[in-house]
């Protein structure tokens, strides 16, 4: 077991493209946990390891794996940084106290950052910020990273300023002991010196800023500093530890990973500064019977709970739920209590996960990050814990589909490989909702962005071997009556021996909308007789089955059956049920048939400045704004819209507000098409049945 102090939990945050894989990889290599230095480029990363992030070069799933540095356990979680993966990003947080935040001058500020900071900050994290590729950017990066710090409301403070800039990247200035650290090479050695005269200055203005960010993490050191009393390198880190632990205060580092610049300055600082599981204080939930709060201390000797945070399917190990323990100690062959399917679940093997590998582990304890293989009946969010003193935390944060797609897969054997392939990989992703429509007969997959279904699809032929093409979903369009009308279906054959005689009066009138069908028998005296009423009604659903004006099914209709006649030799089921079939169609042709469309009740998150254009653009799909809510800097604007208008407006939304907008959106009921476009949607389904008929 590591010892509690000893341990950091510690995710690499950030927006895609800023280099946190490097990061990582290059913290494993000067830690001598690898032999050579990992690199997404070329397929040797240790952490973005699956061939889809091989070939795209990001990173698509949070990894894992630890390092020793200096007698202290680091437990490094690297996590994807593009809108379409954020979700397991945001979900992992809940595993990781502190992180390691990562900027890029040259890259700006994008959206991604912007919400990862702010759930950082909902969550509490302590943070170190890491200037990345230092060896590409100009001299001139304070002014760009104080643009991102003011974006982020983040109060940095510089622990280093680099020496050099682009190939002339040498080194840092360490601010704290205002020494200069001279790196030769690509291979991380580094030697001390003095602080060049061209950055005395500098290094002494900023060095100033420290000490007064410092002095007012603590009332001592304050006074001290007050007093006019130089402050001792151990007062210093003590005060920046202090800072970082309360939230007040975000170090700035520099380095390169690809040249192995500033790495060991990084993982010291992570040691030093960044906070142990005890540091972080009691994991809070609620007693699962009673919901009152309860909580646990991170102590080894509490009782067991863990929170499970992430499933993954291994192809070797099999299914491995990806837990937090946050109090207490688990080993193998345990059993414990699951609160959200109130169920015992034997612990067998323990890992912990290093990149795709596992090391099989006896027991671990509080503060660690563990996975447990084949757990039977454990998903994502659920709480594993003693029985005797039972507990249940939150589960994970609910994101909304943006974008879905019709999957057609390419042969019958495809056909029965997709629904069982898709629900194991919707045991790892949350974010992927599958379902088949009943309407249109497609597979439809929704998830967080095209490139995240894109992703999928690739990962359901090289896992599952099940091929399917990607198609715009049909759109559920529904058929009703505005008026009332009578009309009779009467069904008489007659070509030798026994005929078919079938004889139906029927009304039919609109229902409120969302009601669906109703059907009254409503005949007196025998006029019909009982037991072809049956059959008069399966007529009549099978007509609205196939609708009237675009062969969509029809809905919020009354239909009664209050006359008809009958033959006591001819009459069948089957010539009533035609007859009703008959009668139904001559009624809704009188009553003013019509063509009802899916509305969508939407969200949409966008900045102040952006919100002009994205109104707009929804009053051009047919939208009504229903009002707008400030929250924080952005405002959230509710309409609604119809679906025909939103099925790919997550691509459009993002060129909108530069990729700092994002939407919720769900079905909210239907409403009549309006006559212009009902002709042409009736004209094209025309069309296409009449094609597929002759196919």
């Amino acid at each position: 077991m590591i010892e509690i102090d000893k341990l950091r939990n510690v995710g690499l945050l950030g927006q895609g493209g800023v280099g946190k894989t490097s990061v990582g990889e290059a913290m494993l290599f000067t830690a001598g946990l690898t032999q050579r230095l990992g690199r997404v480029e070329d397929g040797t990363s240790v952490f973005a390891f699956e061939p889809e992030e091989v070939r795209r070069h990001i990173s698509i799933s949070a990894a894992f794996h630890s390092l020793s540095w200096k007698k202290s356990h680091l437990y490094l979680v690297d996590t994807p940084g593009y809108a379409p993966f954020l979700a397991d990003t945001i979900n992992c947080m809940r595993a990781f106290g502190a992180a390691v935040f990562l900027l890029s001058p040259s890259g700006g500020l994008r959206v991604e950052s912007e919400r990862l900071w702010s759930r950082a900050n909902e969550r509490k994290l302590s943070r170190l910020i890491f200037v990345s590729k230092m060896e590409r950017e100009k001299s001139d990066v304070e002014e760009s990273i104080e643009a991102i710090l003011n974006g982020l409301e983040a109060k940095g403070v510089y622990l280093q300023i680099p020496i050099g800039a682009e190939e002339g990247f040498k080194g840092v200035i360490d601010l704290v002991q205002m020494k200069a650290m001279v790196f030769e090479g690509n291979g991380g050695k580094f030697s001390q010196a003095e602080i060049p005269e061209e950055l005395k200055k500098s290094a002494e203005e900023k060095r100033l800023r420290l000490l007064e960010s410092v002095a007012e993490t603590d009332d001592a050191l304050l006074e001290k500093y007050l007093e006019g009393q130089e402050l001792s390198a151990d007062e210093v880190k003590r005060g920046i530890r202090t800072g970082v632990l309360t939230g007040k205060l975000f170090p700035v580092l520099f380095g390169s990973a690809l040249r192995q610049i500033g790495i060991p300055q990084l993982l010291d600082a992570a040691i030093e500064y960044l906070p142990s599981p005890a540091d972080e204080g009691e994991a809070e939930g609620r007693n699962p019977v009673t919901r009152d709060p309860e909580k646990r201390t991170p102590d080894p000797g509490a009782p067991l709970s863990a929170y499970v945070f992430k499933t993954i399917i291994d192809p070797f190990a099999g299914k491995l739920s990806v837990m937090r323990i946050c109090s207490g100690t688990i080993a193998t062959d345990m059993t414990l209590y699951n609160p959200n399917k109130e169920g015992r679940e034997k612990i067998g093997q323990i890992f912990r996960l290093e990149g795709k590998k596992q090391e099989p582990l006896r027991e671990a304890s509080a503060g660690e990050i563990v996975a447990a293989a084949k757990l039977k009946d454990v998903s994502s969010g659920d709480t594993l814990c003693d029985e005797r003193a039972p507990i249940q935390y939150d589960g994970l944060v609910h994101f909304s589909p943006l974008i879905s797609f019709a999957l057609e897969p390419k042969s019958k054997a495809d056909e029965e490989k997709v629904p069982q392939a898709l629900h194991k990989m919707m045991e790892e992703d949350p974010t992927i909702e599958m379902h088949r429509d009943q309407q249109t007969r497609e597979f439809i997959l929704s998830g967080m962005g095209q490139l995240h279904i894109e992703v999928l699809v690739e990962k359901l032929k090289r896992k599952y071997g099940a091929e399917v093409e990607l198609k715009a979903p049909k759109v559920p369009y529904k058929e009703t009556v505005k008026g009332s009308a009578s009309a009779q279906g009467k069904y008489k054959r007659q070509s030798g021996g026994r005929g078919q005689y079938g004889d139906t009066w029927l009304k039919i009138e609109p229902l409120p909308r969302g009601k669906g069908f109703e059907f009254v028998d409503d005949i007196v005296g025998g006029a019909i007789p009982r037991n072809y009423i049956p059959a008069v009604e399966k007529g009549i659903r099978e007509a609205m089955t196939d609708g009237y004006l675009a062969h969509y099914p029809m809905v919020d209709i009354r239909v009664t059956l209050y006359d008809g006649s009958y033959h006591e030799v001819d009459s069948s089921d089957m010539a009533f049920k035609i007859a009703g079939s008959m009668g139904f169609k001559t009624a809704v042709d009188k009553s003013r048939p019509v063509l009802l469309e899916p509305i969508m009740s939407m969200e949409v998150t966008v900045p102040e400045d952006s919100m002009g254009d994205v109104i707009g653009d929804l009053n051009s799909r047919r939208g009504r704004v229903l009002g707008m809510e400030t929250k924080g800097h952005n405002q959230t604007i509710k309409a609604l819209v119809p679906m025909a208008e939103v099925l790919k407006y997550a691509p459009d939304l993002r060129s909108l507000t530069s990729g700092r907008g994002e939407f919720q959106m769900e079905f909210a009921r239907y409403e009549e098409v309006p006559p212009h476009l009902a002709e042409r949607i009736i004209k094209e389904a025309k069309a296409n049945a009449e094609a597929q008929s002759k196919s």
